[in-house]
């Protein structure tokens, strides 16, 4: 059974401990999800639109990029990040450290948020596409006047699940000296036997998570004008 007040007590004992991991963890999401919407967005815009029938259709560029998302995306995280070790020590200077540890992720990031993009577009209804082209639009009127506005909801939704992908990968990050809740919660709560403690971090994760969930679903329904 599960001790509250015990629980209580080790979350007043650790607070800036605890209070430290989660500004390393919001540091990696916060990178992870800047990558997302600077270089996963126009990836996955691209992807849309070198597709076969679509506005600017290049089966090379086309297949280059599926080729990099498809690799990205199969490739076991852990291994990942040590396989990202060079580039991350070539970039930043260190492979140790939350701003490391943010490499690898910003990477896994715009790879996941780019296939998210392109399901969002190719959501849009057809139709719509077909009365741009009636109206005379321009190719980069349709893809921002048209299509990015109609899949905004898509989009932020795809962009609220991202963000909540990134949060369950940044805990795997101790693995390089990352640190964040879920380094936290290892060494403290599991190595240590603090149950309570361990429990705690869990339904702090638990509550950040449900908050970002239903945050992005009210916006991507107040977005949705279909």
């Amino acid at each position: 059974m599960i001790d509250v007040e015990l629980m209580l007590e080790r979350v007043t004992q650790y607070q800036a401990q605890i209070a430290e991991a989660i500004s390393e963890t919001l540091m990696m999401v916060g990178i992870s999800l800047a990558a997302a919407i600077l270089l996963g967005l126009p990836l996955g815009v691209l992807l849309f639109f070198s597709a076969k029938g679509q506005l600017y259709e290049n089966r090379f560029w086309n297949q280059v990029l599926n080729g990099f998302v498809n690799i990205i995306r199969s490739f076991p995280f852990l291994l990942f990040v040590v396989f990202m070790i060079p580039v991350t020590r070539w970039l930043v200077g260190t492979a140790i450290g939350t701003l490391a540890a943010s490499v690898p992720l910003a990477v896994v990031s715009l790879a996941i948020y780019s296939r998210q993009v392109e399901q969002a577009l190719h959501d849009v209804p057809r139709g719509i596409l077909e009365a741009a082209r009636a109206m005379g639009a321009t190719r980069l009127q349709i893809m921002f006047k048209f299509l990015l506005v109609e899949a905004r909801s898509g989009l932020i939704l795809g962009l609220t699940n991202s963000m909540i992908s990134f949060i369950s990968y940044s805990t795997v990050m101790g693995v390089v000296g990352g640190g964040g809740v879920g380094d936290f919660a290892i060494r403290y709560g599991y190595q240590r036997f603090e149950t309570e403690l361990m429990l705690a971090v869990i339904l702090l994760m638990i509550v950040i998570v449900q908050f970002i969930q239903l945050f992005g679903s009210l916006l991507s329904r107040w977005l949705d004008k279909r």
